[in-house]
């Protein structure tokens, strides 16, 4: 990462929603997660989501961010903590289902449409930035890291989950990009879960970064083969990757998907677990 990608105060903008730019990629990006219906996928692992917040032991009143928040996943047991939510996404259709998600819960939560590449609030404006699965998809990821690091406060966390290569989802990411190929010049998303590429990318911005492996259970209450479908239809990267394949590179991925179901699910009473690995990593900013 640049000097000056971790200048604190670059960017800076009032917490209004500000439009993002329409370049090719900041538009792909948006096109895949509003593809789908993320929530039932988010359901899978919101008891993971929970445990990750409940790990933070955030204080009441606390200023907390969730960057590529989907559908309230870690924003909403946040906002139980007691915390001062925000959560913001790409995909306008997930902040309506959050929103929805939040005020069935009984949370106050203010959800931002926007870009986790260009973060529309103040520096240092949080005192604790999170995030699942989420801003480790933004296709520029230098600058995903510089958006996390900047809009928290100095001595302030940045707290991320991230897919490791070796876990079961990662093998299901790849999967994806075997039958279509991410575009020219973009790294896996995967690469955010190795510890290395972590500290690389936030560099002198963090006083201190801990990384620890942990699994979280994604459960599903069919078998392994409507697990592919729900995919299929639910998850904007499996989407997407059906809509591009041609009809064996599509029929491929979901035979590919339905046996890595069945080979990692552990149930025996005709529903669906696997256990997913990911990196939670827990800087300070400097």
């Amino acid at each position: 990462m640049s000097s000056e990608s971790i200048v604190r105060g670059a960017g800076a903008a009032t917490s209004e929603v500000r439009a993002w730019s329409e370049d090719p990629l900041t538009a792909r990006a948006r096109s895949v997660w509003t593809a789908g219906d993320f929530l039932p996928i988010a359901r899978s692992f919101a008891t993971g989501a929970a445990e990750f917040i409940q790990r933070l032991s955030l204080r009441p009143g606390e200023a907390v961010l969730d960057v590529a928040c989907g559908t309230g996943n870690l924003a909403i047991p946040a906002a139980r903590a007691g915390a001062r939510v925000t959560g913001i996404d790409i995909a306008p259709n997930l902040i309506a289902e959050a929103r929805q998600e939040a005020r069935a819960a009984g949370c106050a939560v203010t959800f931002d449409v926007g870009d986790a590449e260009s973060l529309p609030y103040l520096e240092g404006q949080f005192d604790t930035t999170v995030t699942m699965f989420g801003a480790m998809f933004a296709y520029r990821p230098e600058r995903a890291a510089a958006e996390l690091l900047r809009v928290t406060r100095r001595g302030g966390r940045v707290a991320m989950a991230n897919w490791t290569p070796e876990g079961f989802v990662g093998r299901m990411l790849r999967a994806h990009t075997a039958v279509v190929p991410p575009p020219a010049g973009v790294p896996s998303s995967l690469e955010w879960g190795k510890e290395a590429v972590v500290r690389e990318r936030f560099g002198a911005g963090t006083a201190s970064v801990t990384c620890t492996r942990r699994i979280l259970d994604l459960s599903f209450p069919f078998p392994p083969a409507a697990v592919t479908e729900l995919f299929a239809t639910c998850y904007g990267p499996t989407v997407m990757t059906l809509r591009a394949a041609d009809p064996a590179g599509a029929s491929r991925l979901r035979s590919e998907l339905t046996r890595l179901f069945e080979e990692a699910n552990r149930a025996t009473d005709g529903t669906t677990t696997v256990a997913g690995e990911y990196l939670e990593v827990l800087a300070r900013v400097a």
